[in-house]
């Protein structure tokens, strides 16, 4: 794929920053000064140089937080989005990436099973908005969702019942064609959930079912039916510095930038080639939200996968760093979570409240068909 196809294909920038396939050319490099004076104004940039992102991240933390706090109220006030994620089918997927349990490539503990029922899903989407939560995200463990027979027809319905209740609708269901985003767009769904889950350098180490540029591709396709993106990635895959950064490089030379940016952390699942690897500092997590937070200001950015793992501190500077979301309920697809209760006791203690903004109170989607679900 050439550089003017892949920025055809993603809204990515064409210049030599956003090159998605080899790392990017040098360029002037500011001082600390320029640098914080070059974001402080809280709006987005796209071609943000990878020598600046590299910068933000080398920030002493105080400073780094200082700047992603600075950035994160001139676009947030002091609030979290609780979101809701509910695995409406579960295992037997044909992707062999290798962080997640779902896999038909290994031997887990995962219970899987077909599509749930509609009023099983209804009821979870209940029980998630009288939590708080105003986002519902469906997910269905698929290489793509299947184009014959009634599994799709039935995930339609469940989405237009979701929609009813009043919830922003969200689904993760693999690679869509034009067809299905369409579809998915006209049934309900607000934002659609498709991760790049690392670099482009690193991502053969992570994935081989997939190419990096098939993801891009799906978010073309989401894009274009007008529903809002939800991308981001996972860190403490044994990937390096230069990786997270380089994602977080691809995230942000998308165009529009993602309206949702889930930072995930590695749950170390036995049966999975990942099950082994080393803890991941916590301060690498929060280096990494602020610097999302920074170059994206505009997007939510979800602390998401992994808070079991997390003590109240760490998610406490997560915060800190920008984040303004997370999911709740005890399950985050079929890994643990905390519960809700002690998330709301954690919000309260830090003077955070729980955001009652959803999709039905805005009236664009950026870059799509000008109207939101409502």
């Amino acid at each position: 794929m050439t550089e003017k196809q892949q920025q055809d294909a993603t809204g990515t920038s064409s210049s030599a920053n956003g090159r998605l396939g080899s790392l990017p050319t040098q360029t002037k490099k500011l001082t600390k000064q320029e640098l914080k004076e070059s974001f402080f104004s809280g709006e987005p940039k796209i071609n943000v140089p990878f020598e600046q992102i590299e910068q933000l991240y080398a920030l002493p933390v105080p400073e780094l937080l200082h700047l992603a706090q600075t950035v994160h109220l001139k676009n947030f006030s002091p609030e979290v989005q609780f979101c809701s994620l509910l695995s409406i089918k579960t295992g037997g997927c044909k992707e062999d990436c290798s962080y997640c349990p779902q896999s038909a490539h290994y031997q887990t503990e995962v219970d899987a099973h077909q599509l749930l029922p509609l009023e099983e899903i209804r009821s979870a989407a209940q029980e998630a908005k009288a939590g708080g939560a105003t986002r519902f995200c469906m997910g269905a463990a698929w290489r793509s969702p299947p184009k014959k027979g009634k599994q799709f027809d039935q995930v339609l319905e469940s989405i237009r019942a979701v929609h009813a209740e009043g919830l922003e609708v969200c689904t993760t269901l693999g690679m869509l064609d034009e067809e299905q985003a369409e579809q998915l767009k006209e049934a309900g769904v607000y934002a659609y959930n498709h991760n790049l889950d690392t670099s482009p350098e690193y991502y053969e180490k992570v994935i081989t079912t997939r190419t990096y540029e098939d993801r891009l591709q799906t978010l073309k396709n989401v894009r274009k039916a007008g529903m809002t993106i939800c991308c981001g990635g996972i860190v403490g895959m044994g990937e390096s510095q230069t990786d997270r950064l380089r994602l977080l490089e691809v995230l942000a030379n998308l165009n529009p930038h993602p309206e949702s940016v889930p930072v995930n952390l590695l749950i170390r699942t036995p049966g999975t080639p990942f099950e082994k690897l080393s803890d991941f500092d916590p301060f690498e997590l929060v280096r990494t939200i602020a610097v999302a937070r920074i170059i994206m200001p505009k997007s939510r950015v979800r602390l998401s996968a992994g808070r079991t793992e997390m003590d109240e501190s760490t998610q406490a500077m997560c915060f800190t760093a920008g984040a303004n979301s997370v999911f709740v309920g005890e399950k985050l697809l079929t890994a643990g979570n905390p519960a809700l209760q002690k998330d709301k006791k954690l919000l309260e203690r830090l003077g955070l409240k729980v955001s009652e903004e959803s999709a039905n109170t805005k009236n664009t989607v950026p870059g799509g068909s000008g109207k939101a679900c409502h």
